[in-house]
Order: structure tokens, then C-alpha cells, then sequence
């Protein structure tokens, strides 16, 4: 059995999940079910970081994946990101970097600046 915290919903339930039979206790809904289940077979998470901005308001411009991506890609995504660079202005939303360590999320600015 594998404990955890689902992170799905603001309860937080402490699940234990069988990782042979991938069942799920603990769980008080449907999505933390799904959640451990995930967390087993294939964790994904949504990466947030900074990126260098020339000409901003501040030197680093907060930016994220428009999507979940592969917790092992996490560290290869981040690395990309403290090389990468970025001309002001940006509009929050706009795609910086498009399928970023081929995963098939891009990176995002999370403001404007």
C-alpha cells in the first residue's frame, strides 16, 4: 500500500492505494480515486517557473505549462526555462515556448508585463 495526499480538492484526503490492483482508499470522491490511481501509473504535474523578461517592469516574468505534464520531465522543463529569455511586452495567456521537452504543454506567461 502507497500513502499520499490527494491534492485534487481543498479537503486533502489521505488515501492508500493498492499499487497491484490499483485500488483507492480513503478517498471521499470520484476524483481522488482518480487521482491515486494516476499518482500509480503515471504522475503528472503542472510546472510553474520564471523566465528571464528584457525590458519588463521586473527582471523575471512568472510562466507555467497549459497543462499537466510528466513528473519525470519536470527537471528538464525547468532547466529549459533558466536558459530561456523573453522580449517585454507579454500578454498573460500568450505561448512563450510551444511543446517544451516534447511533451505536448506549452509554456505560458501567467501575466501580463
Amino acid at each position: 500500500m502507497k500513502e499520499m495526499i490527494c491534492i485534487v480538492c481543498p479537503r486533502g484526503c489521505h488515501l492508500q492505494v493498492n499499487e497491484e490492483t490499483l485500488e483507492v482508499f480513503g478517498n471521499t470522491c470520484a476524483r481522488g480515486e482518480e487521482y491515486g490511481k494516476n499518482e500509480i501509473v503515471s504522475p503528472m504535474r503542472t510546472v510553474t517557473g520564471s523566465v528571464k523578461i528584457i525590458g519588463g517592469v521586473h527582471p523575471r516574468l512568472a510562466v507555467r505549462t497549459d497543462k499537466a505534464v510528466p513528473k519525470e520531465k519536470m527537471f528538464e522543463i525547468m532547466n529549459k526555462l533558466h536558459s530561456f529569455s523573453v522580449q517585454s511586452p507579454v500578454k498573460r495567456g500568450a505561448v512563450l515556448i510551444e511543446n517544451i521537452c516534447d511533451t505536448g504543454a506549452n509554456i505560458i506567461a501567467s501575466r501580463n508585463m
